[in-house]
């Protein structure tokens, strides 16, 4: 058992082998928090570390007959506003008065083996009982007759505990939650420094960090979506901590929609975390019997730096939240027709494409847009998913069989929250679009957002897609979204709903996917959104890897790959090798490169291969064997970040397997310099007492005992530029990369 409750002190211990999270009942009966950090022994009571007091210009908690308890000063684990406490709340109830007060005390708790799951929403879960307890407490405010429970799970084999909370309305009133956070944390002390992950379209999750100190610290979206700008996923860390120690609380949402993170460092030195929907553009009406589920939240602490928080992340996300068929199989190699063509194909031009790739030993190919309606630009035929068969003259069925038998497997791209206005769909049903009375609606990408919160929407949408893909052999559904949400407005829901739209816009997509899952569960779906505009832990439950950026330059993905390490699974970040020019960019980089940054990812290429060179294309199929050589160390392997590319000019990272026999290695020198000074690179994560082979191709094959590659480096200097080389060896140019694999002997 994880979970111990003190009855005579009214604590609870959450705690596993490496970490505490301890909860008291406070004087008021509200839950207050104690402690969250590294293992403590347990003992009958941890009271003395709640700090109670006097000060001035504080208000004390009324009812209780003291002057020394006052919620401004006290640390809580779901803190409302207005009785002593001025800080910004976890939630907010409008009450049919007007009184925006609550007070939710402590009523009881029920300590669970394992993990509930959350009805119609994402969320981390257990195979087994004993992998996890949960605790949920019911607390309830007798005014407003409101239950709250909230719920608080710790995993057996990772630092990371789960929350959320959940609303119900047991009595008469009609209520309104202008907010509800799915988690919140107070910190003793405000020495912390603050990790965001930003960015905007083809330069997604950049690492920035700033001291947090006094006032509010936030990131946040409002697009409908998680967005480019900001990933729902912060660090807060103690200043000092790096890759290797320190302490440092990752916080993460499983959401998909607005969000709001943020941290409070207030005057009398603590910080309060919070994170969860966004409550800017949101209220859900709470009327009698009416329940409210907030998404989940995780929180994991280290106490072994950024490494440590990113490897418990990796591995809870990789196989507590990821799901299905797919999970732990090893993901296919794919060829994806967008750079290649565009929407400018027919079949043939398809299938020669398809029979080079299986020439290739590639193992999947995926036709992208453009197969559907009038589908020959961006301005029409969205919403229209049935096959155009001016192109595709044996449509998708007789396509995918023809790919099917050359030996491969056929995936389809579709966008189906989407539609065009130049379409049948919008032509037949123009009100089943989000868009606010007397307003012309904006558009993005020529499109407009379906109104997801209704059931008939989705339901028609879901029927259109599920008659394609039952009618074909698709093994793989590329799940695209290109626009941000603007004129939030559902035509079918009443005024005082307008603010729950967001959300259950969300909750349509949820919907979509888990009836397209149950129906065909042997599907590979691949979230995509512009590329990385939707990469968040929501979508992870429903599709186990995420299209990582629009941008397919192999030196700008070192960046936003190294970025998504600090809280996403390798096996989750889709990464291609692509033409050079670069599409987006039009640099020029070596097909080395290319393919020893896109492999560390679900790996594919995004080319036209009947066009390659026949040397480029022979290394292709060195390329594919070598990725199916070593894909399950790549995606199972314990990941560290080795050289960060935004502060240097290097970037590198390593996998290591689980029994420390194998690793691989990737290091690129992004612009070279004449007569560079030397160079070693610290290896991370090996058996010190081993001795490894070091492989690399153009490099003779060294062993090196793991203590040296650790603690005195791998040598990655290059010679001086300019002089004359030794033939056969590297061409050191700007740009350069190399894979190294280690082996034990």
């Amino acid at each position: 058992m994880s979970v111990v409750f003190h009855e005579k002190s009214g604590e609870f211990h959450l705690f596993n082998d490496e970490i505490s999270y301890i909860i008291s009942i406070l004087p008021n009966g509200q839950l207050g928090q104690l402690y969250y950090g590294k293992r403590l022994r347990d003992r009958e009571s941890f009271e003395h570390l709640q700090e109670y007091g006097m000060r001035s210009m504080v208000a004390w908690v009324g009812g209780l007959g003291r002057r020394d308890v006052s919620l401004e000063l006290l640390k809580q684990e779901y803190p409302s506003f207005g009785s002593s406490d001025f800080r910004n709340p976890a939630f907010e109830i409008l009450q049919e008065n007007g009184s925006h007060v609550s007070n939710f005390r402590y009523v009881s708790h029920e300590i669970i083996s394992g993990k509930p799951g959350l009805s119609g929403l994402p969320a981390t879960y257990t195979e087994a009982p004993e992998e996890a307890d949960t605790i949920v407490f019911t607390l309830f405010d007798e005014v407003t007759q409101v239950e709250l429970k909230l719920n608080y799970t710790v995993f057996r084999d990772y630092n990371a505990i789960a929350r959320s909370a959940h609303f119900e309305n047991k009595g008469s009133q009609t209520l309104k939650l202008n907010s509800a956070m799915s988690f919140s944390l107070d910190l003793p002390g405000t020495e912390y420094e603050w990790m965001q992950f930003s960015g905007a379209w083809a330069r997604e999750r950049e690492p920035f960090v700033k001291k947090i100190g006094s006032g509010v610290t936030s990131v946040e979206s409002m697009r409908g979506c998680s967005s480019p700008n900001q990933n729902p996923f912060v660090v807060i860390r103690k200043p000092g901590t790096t890759e290797d120690c320190g302490e440092a609380y990752g916080v993460s949402l499983v959401y998909s929609g607005n969000f709001l993170a943020q941290a409070e460092g207030d005057t009398y030195g603590q910080t309060r975390v919070m994170i969860g929907i966004n409550p800017r553009g949101f209220c859900w009406n709470l009327t009698p019997g009416e329940v409210f589920q907030t998404p989940e939240a995780v929180v994991v602490y280290s106490a072994q730096g950024l490494n440590g928080m990113s490897q418990n992340f990796h591995e809870l996300y990789r196989t507590r939240l990821a799901r299905g068929y797919w999970r732990d199989r090893e993901r296919p190699v794919l060829l994806n027709n967008w750079e290649a063509t565009y929407m400018d194909f027919d079949e043939e031009k398809i299938l020669n494409i398809a029979r080079k790739a299986c020439e290739a030993g590639i193992e999947l190919f995926v036709l992208d847009d453009g197969w559907f309606g009038k589908r020959n630009d961006d301005f029409r035929g969205l919403g229209d998913w049935f096959v155009n068969t001016d192109k595709l003259e044996n449509g998708i069925s007789g396509l995918s069989r023809k790919i099917t038998e050359m030996g491969m497997r056929f995936g389809l791209w579709f966008e189906p929250e989407m539609v065009n206005e130049d379409s049948d769909l919008f032509r037949a049903h123009p009100d089943w679009i989000l868009a606010t009375p007397g307003r012309e609606p904006s558009l993005g990408r020529n499109q407009c957002v379906l109104d997801f919160s209704r059931k008939v929407v989705v339901d028609a949408i879901y029927e259109m897609m599920e008659k394609v893909i039952a009618d074909s052999d698709i093994t793989y559904i590329k799940w695209d979204m290109n626009r941000s949400i603007t004129e939030c407005y559902s035509a079918a829901y009443a005024a005082n709903q307008q603010g729950e739209i967001y959300h259950r816009y969300i909750l349509g997509v949820y919907d979509l996917y888990e009836r397209l899952i149950t129906r065909f569960p042997e599907i590979l779906f691949e979230s995509c959104a512009s590329g990385g505009a939707r990469f968040d832990p929501g979508m992870l439950y429903y599709a186990p890897q995420a299209w990582c950026s629009d941008d397919t330059d192999a030196v700008e993905r070192i960046g936003i790959q190294y970025g998504t390490s600090y809280c996403y699974p390798v096996s989750s970040v889709g990464a291609h090798v692509s033409v050079v020019p670069n599409h987006q960019i039009l640099r020029e980089t070596p097909l080395e490169t290319r393919f020893n940054v896109a492999m560390f990812g679900a790996f594919g290429y995004e080319l036209d291969i009947t066009r390659m060179p026949e040397e480029e294309f022979e290394e292709v199929k060195k390329q594919v064997a070598f990725v199916k050589q070593y894909r399950k160390l790549i995606h199972t392997g314990t990941y560290y970040r080795l050289a960060d590319p935004f502060a240097t000019n290097e970037g590198a990272w390593m996998l290591v397997s689980q029994d420390q026999k194998e690793a691989i290695v990737m290091y690129s020198r992004i612009l070279i310099h004449p007569n560079s000074p030397v160079k070693r690179l610290k290896l991370k994560g090996l058996n010190p007492d081993l001795e490894y082979r070091i492989e690399a191709p153009r490099k003779k094959e060294v062993s090196r005992c793991g203590d040296e590659l650790m603690y005195a480096g791998l040598i990655t200097t290059e010679p001086a530029i300019g002089d004359i080389g030794e033939a056969g060896a590297d061409v050191y140019t700007d740009f350069y990369s190399k894979v190294y694999v280690l082996k034990a002997n």
